[in-house]
């Protein structure tokens, strides 16, 4: 009764004296327990009388965190254990909020009391393997070299995953890679036997899953808290810690499974809860499919456009100003080939200490990706052209902008063509990426859906990006007819 009372006073409270004009943007990481802390935080802000803002699925902890430590967004739901080894790195075992704290007050962060559960990585195998193998302690592995090890990208890389329990443990061999929803798939078909998982999983669940027995401790607490900016009112920061020691382990995975056994949404089964706690409730309204659908591709096509609009400028005018020197062509052609080779995720990571999350890093990274084909294509279709036309030019008395306007560039027109297509092409696949950083478009639906193992999830964002590209290549196949004469496509002289 009394946790009823303070948590009434504080919303009512809160409600009265937040009428602020700018919402408070809340983020998650990019699976499903972390989608779901955040819209419980949400909502009871919401219910606090907050206008909120929603920035979820991004990619991992360093994107969250470096949102947040910029101000793109205010809060979001950290791990003790994953703050200590991947942010901070002060490597303690079950460091206390308090001491991490100390550290985060340099960014200007705090840290809330803790929901209450411990979400601690565990090395994870179908049962009915575990019981026809008889393991039951990680320390076992090392005596089953035959089974094949797939771990989350993070996992297999970060302090606190792999390379220190293989150090502790000694089980050997050679994990490979993979996202972490789609290792539950996989360990069900039978294409990989052990997985990192977390301990409060709904899939555990789902897929009749065992988690082994951490017999030498090496897996830290990883207590799950609201981070924020210290600089948000005191009405919210109290406002979210109401949500303090009300989830213990057991009912953090009955909530996930509610999400990914019984399949539904994150809105509803966040709303529930906080019915049960007495904290309120919010009138969930979920957009239809047909308004998700149209309001992706739209952001999408926004995305690409602009950049490719930025890429042809860039592009089309650098590759026009030094097509005529080999040595400068060359160069700037190796530089535009050297941001090509930047990983898609790893640039638009980069893209969040410049310009923040959202449109403008996936525009810019987009645009940086659209200029090596529209560059290329165009310095090659130029230097290519027939030295003896370019003479004639010459001799006929024309200047150096006349001899592109009518003649040079014409006769590259169709290979200039050919590059922007390229690009637009590379631009829509690139762009589903973009949600990861909080862009929104097709990849939003991606994004969950992997979170979520969900195909059908999955599906709503990779079918309309194929059919976007597939109609932009016949809308360049039209432009290309209408700007390029025939006998040019044909490569044959006119009669």
């Amino acid at each position: 009764m009394l946790r009823l009372f303070l948590a009434l006073l504080i919303l009512f409270g809160s409600g009265v004296t937040s009428g602020q004009d700018k919402p408070i943007i809340v983020a998650s990481k990019n699976f499903n327990e972390s989608y779901l802390l955040a819209e419980i935080m949400s909502q009871l802000l919401e219910i606090g009388g907050f206008s909120v803002e929603r920035k979820f699925g991004l990619g991992g902890t360093l994107v969250c965190y470096e949102a947040l430590a910029s101000g793109e967004v205010d809060l979001y739901a950290e791990y003790t254990g994953t703050a200590s080894q991947v942010i901070l790195k002060i490597h303690e075992k079950a460091p206390q909020i308090e001491a991490l704290n100390s550290l985060f007050a340099k960014d200007d962060l705090r840290m809330l009391g803790s929901f209450g559960f411990n979400n601690t990585y565990a090395m994870a195998l179908k049962k009915s393997l575990a019981d026809k193998e008889g393991i039951e302690r990680v320390s076992q592995l090392r005596d089953h070299p035959q089974l094949k090890m797939a771990f989350s990208l993070e996992f297999l890389n970060r302090e606190d995953g792999w390379p220190g329990l293989d150090q502790i443990y000694q089980i050997g061999g050679a994990p490979t890679g993979i996202e972490h929803g789609l290792a539950y798939q996989a360990i069900d078909e039978g294409k990989i036997d052990v997985t990192d998982a977390y301990s409060t999983d709904g899939d555990l669940e789902r897929y009749r899953l065992v988690t082994l027995e951490d017999d030498k401790g090496y897996f830290p607490q990883y207590l799950a808290a609201p981070l924020l900016r210290k600089d948000l009112p005191d009405n919210v920061k109290d406002t979210l810690a109401i949500l303090a020691g009300l989830l213990d382990d057991e009912r953090m995975r009955s909530l996930n499974a509610e999400v990914v056994v019984h399949g539904r949404s994150f809105a509803e089964v966040a709303r529930v809860f906080l019915k049960q706690e007495g904290l309120g409730e919010t009138s969930v309204t979920e957009s239809k499919l047909w308004q998700r659908l149209l309001t992706n591709t739209i952001i999408h096509l926004q995305l690409t456009a602009i950049a490719l609009a930025l890429g042809c400028m860039f592009g089309l005018s650098i590759g026009i100003a030094v097509f005529r020197s080999q040595a400068v062509s060359r160069v700037v052609v190796y530089i535009a080939g050297l941001l090509q080779t930047i990983p898609s995720i790893a640039l638009l990571a980069l893209m969040i200490p410049l310009f923040g999350i959202g449109k403008t890093p996936a525009i810019v990274a987009l645009f940086l990706y659209s200029i090596l084909p529209i560059l290329r294509n165009t310095i090659t279709a130029l230097i290519t052209i027939d030295p003896l036309l370019k003479r004639v030019a010459e001799a006929i008395g024309l200047k150096r902008s006349q001899q592109l306007r009518y003649i040079l560039i014409p006769l590259a027109m169709p290979n200039i063509l050919a590059g922007i297509r390229t690009a637009a092409v590379i631009s829509i696949g690139t762009a589903t990426l973009a949600a990861f950083i909080g862009a929104g478009g097709l990849g939003e639906p991606i994004v969950t859906g992997l979170a979520l193992n969900d195909t059908n999830l999955i599906l709503q964002g990779a079918i309309p990006a194929a059919c976007l590209a597939i109609i932009v290549e016949l809308l360049f196949e039209g432009v290309e007819r209408l700007a390029v004469k025939p006998h040019m496509l044909q490569g044959s002289l006119p009669e």
